[in-house]
Parts: C-alpha cells; sequence; structure tokens
C-alpha cells in the first residue's frame, strides 16, 4: 500500500481549491488592469487642462479635474486587485510546488523563500518566477512539452513590467501617468495590454498546470474542477 495516497490527497485538493482562487483573481485584475487602460484614452480624448498637467514639479499639485479624479480611485482599486491577486498566485504556486516534490519523490530545486524572493530580486528576476513554474511542470508531467501558455505568460509579463513604461507604474506616481496619457497615452496602452495578456496567460497556466497534477492522482482523487460542467445524475 503507497503510504504516500492521504497525503497526495489532501495536497491535490488543496492545490483545486488554490487554483480556483488564483483563476478568478487573475481576471480581476485583468479587468482592473484593462480599466485603467480605458481611463487612461479618457484623459487623453479630453486633453490637457488649460491649467496644466497635475504635477507642477517643487511637491506643488493643482486641484484635480473630475476624470483625473476618477483614475485615482480606478488605480486604486487596480492595485488593490493586484495584491490580492499576487497573493493567490503564490499561494497556489505554493502549493502545487509541494504536490510536485511529492509526486515525483524528489525535493523543488530551489528553496521555498524563493517562491517570494524571486519576484523582487533584481536579475533572478528576469528568470526565477518562471524557472519555478518550469520545475513543476517538469515533476508533475515528466517527459512532456511544456505548455505553450508558460512561455506567453511571462514573455508577456516581461514585456508590460520591463518597459519604460510599465516601470513607471513602479517608480512614479498616479499624476505622473495622468501627465503621460495626456501626451503617449498609446505606449500606456501598449503595456496595459501586455499585463492584461500575461493575465489571461496565467489564468490558463493555472489552470493547466492545476490538471496535470490532478490526472496524476485520479486513482487517489479525483476532485471536479470548478470550470467543468456539474455531473448529470
Amino acid at each position: 500500500m503507497d503510504d504516500r495516497k492521504p497525503q497526495l490527497a489532501l495536497l491535490a485538493r488543496r492545490v483545486g481549491r488554490s487554483a480556483r482562487w488564483a483563476v478568478v483573481t487573475l481576471v480581476v485584475a485583468g479587468a482592473a488592469w484593462a480599466a485603467r487602460a480605458v481611463w487612461q484614452i479618457r484623459l487623453a480624448a479630453a486633453g490637457v487642462p488649460a491649467s496644466g498637467p497635475p504635477d507642477r514639479g517643487d511637491g506643488r499639485h493643482r486641484p484635480l479635474t473630475s476624470l483625473e479624479n476618477s483614475y485615482h480611485f480606478v488605480s486604486a482599486l487596480g492595485d488593490a486587485a493586484v495584491l490580492l491577486c499576487a497573493a493567490a498566485f503564490l499561494a497556489w504556486l505554493l502549493r502545487i510546488r509541494d504536490n510536485a516534490a511529492a509526486l515525483s519523490g524528489r525535493p523543488p530545486r530551489h528553496p521555498w523563500p524563493w517562491v517570494y524572493a524571486g519576484w523582487v530580486t533584481p536579475v533572478a528576476n528576469l528568470w526565477l518566477p518562471r524557472s519555478l513554474v518550469v520545475d513543476v511542470h517538469r515533476a508533475i508531467a515528466p517527459g512532456r512539452r511544456l505548455p505553450r501558455c508558460v512561455n506567453w505568460w511571462w514573455g508577456l509579463w516581461l514585456a508590460g513590467s520591463l518597459s519604460a513604461v510599465g516601470l513607471m507604474y513602479c517608480t512614479g506616481s498616479t499624476d505622473s501617468v495622468i501627465e503621460r496619457a495626456y501626451t503617449d497615452v498609446w505606449q500606456l496602452v501598449a503595456a496595459d495590454a501586455m499585463v492584461v495578456g500575461a493575465a489571461v496567460a496565467a489564468a490558463v497556466m493555472v489552470r493547466t498546470l492545476t490538471t496535470a497534477q490532478q490526472s496524476r492522482t485520479v486513482p487517489l482523487h479525483r476532485p471536479r474542477f470548478s470550470f467543468d460542467p456539474p455531473v448529470q445524475r
């Protein structure tokens, strides 16, 4: 009798729950980023107010217009959605990583702190998060080709976040993004589109890897993924 069966079944249930939350929050974050793009286009269409951009320099700011105020609100909601998404995605990655280790009988190649540190460590954040996902795939589906959604996810994420426009979201204020929308809106929208695409690819990736993991534990535990049709009785 395989003594790992109860452990694998428990891990499969946990991964399935984590996957559902990760997919939902990825969709929400993608929608929030798309809303930012819509508001940026609205700002560009309205044009720079007669009073000029919000940031006057030297720490001075003029009162915001109603449209600029609404962009601040949309941006804040987007930031909250991204934080929630990051927490859900990392929880899924940790659990499917543990499950992959249990299935393969080998410890993960990278220690668990890298699941978090890999996103913020310079240079390493250019390849390590993808490497963690690739290692999971190799453990749960040995010999199978890496799903294309993994490369789409990582390529779009890097393109959107490491472009000059993408970096502006991390290093600049919301007012500086508003000013950029008045002058270079299509660069902003292009970066937004890549981030939205990365969120969609990530949702597909989460489902693909979770399904592959569940197929390895079918004899032990066959959870019904939330997107599967209900069982007809």
